[in-house]
């Protein structure tokens, strides 16, 4: 009845267009379950096309990934007080540290675990989220030197995020980026990859891949925020959200639908009921503006969505209950892009990916499968 079909060998297509992209080692990032797509699926569906590691956000969710069976690195760095740092190092998930009590947390679970602590020292270059400032990183990598000589702590990289505000601001995070790699390595720290830039910046800035380059929205075949559009660089959209008509009825010109009576028929017309509605992360602000496809033809979201449904005015077309009703997915296929409902709720396509669920039913295609 509701059906997000996620092409896994379009997520593995677009890890390798963008791998032949860069000399850089390539991060797929998988929080926020696969930005929607299912981490521990596409996880393995990587995994198994030679992907060596991946990020997330949490902790959790590296140990979700662990209990799935995925052996490859996993790198988390956004973390609560209460976070278990002694499962995760035991549990080899490498830990994004942003000051001086995490490094401490971290490198006292490696005493407690018996393992080595492996960390990412995050800088704060311009995005204002978390990190180290300028004026705090001396401290955290004489805290590092600290640490590592112990034996007890690792560092596999250095990283920050771009603010995305534009080329200008961009490249001056990237000038901060390289002084911060700079003192770090003046003061003899050691570290296998450095890594700045998402999707946006890696096809904005190849001369500024680094190590390695993290790829989120890309991964997954859309657009990033800039006027970098996936399908020029051969990406391919991943999800499809679709579900069925689930009842018809002719009802005559002067009736009201749905609530508010935003719509209201203009002649005898038959409407169709599609069982899909904010509780499966269709926003309700792309009422009257949202369109969606069944049997090839194109109708407008006329009326006010609900929690569970939202009703099509189809004239009279023959739809049937048991159509298909195509909500996004690859408009090489003729359906409506991610971007045209984002554009129609007035937001971004990485929240509509991410916040479908619901009553959604996940249905895998492709990856071995």
């Amino acid at each position: 009845m509701r059906t997000l079909t996620i092409d896994l060998d379009a997520i593995v297509h677009n890890y390798k267009t963008m791998l032949a992209k860069t000399t850089a080692a390539v991060l797929p990032v998988i929080k926020a379950n696969a930005y929607g797509h299912g981490m521990v699926e596409v996880a393995k569906a990587l995994e198994a096309a030679g992907c060596g590691g991946f990020a997330v956000a949490d902790v959790a969710e590296g140990l979700t990934l662990r209990s799935a069976g995925v052996t490859a690195a996993v790198l988390a760095w956004l973390h609560d007080p209460a976070d278990d740092f002694v499962a995760a190092v035991a549990n080899d998930i490498d830990l994004g540290v942003a000051n001086v009590a995490q490094l401490r947390k971290a490198l006292a679970a490696a005493e407690v675990s018996g393992e080595i602590a492996h960390v990412h020292l995050k800088i704060d270059t311009g995005l204002g989220r978390n990190g180290s400032s300028v004026d705090e990183w001396p401290a955290l990598l004489e805290a590092t030197k600290a640490a590592v000589a112990t034996g007890k702590v690792a560092v596999i990289g250095i990283f920050s995020h771009l603010s995305s505000t534009g080329e200008t601001e961009d490249l001056r995070q990237v000038e901060r980026f390289k002084a911060a790699l700079a003192v770090a390595e003046d003061m003899g720290i050691a570290y296998e990859f450095a890594h700045l830039t998402a999707s946006d910046g890696s096809l904005a800035y190849p001369d500024a891949h680094f190590g390695m380059i993290r790829v989120g929205i890309a991964l997954y075949g859309l657009d990033p925020f800039s006027s970098n559009r996936a399908a020029e660089y051969g990406l391919r959209p991943a999800m499809t959200a679709s579900a069925t008509v689930v009842q018809t009825k002719r009802v005559p010109a002067g009736t009201g639908v749905s609530y508010g009576y935003q719509h209201v028929t203009e002649r005898e017309t038959t409407l169709a009921l599609v069982p899909v509605g904010y509780a499966e992360g269709l926003p309700r602000n792309a009422s009257g503006k949202a369109h969606v496809i069944i049997n090839g033809k194109s109708y407008p979201i006329l009326s006010r969505i609900a929690m569970d449904q939202f009703v099509l005015d189809v004239g009279d077309d023959n739809v049937q209950v048991g159509d298909e009703v195509v909500l996004f997915g690859d408009p090489a296929k003729g359906h409506p892009s991610v971007d045209d409902l984002a554009d129609a709720a007035g937001t971004i396509n990485y929240e509509i990916v991410t916040r479908m669920g619901g009553r959604f039913k996940r249905v895998y295609v492709g990856g071995g499968k």
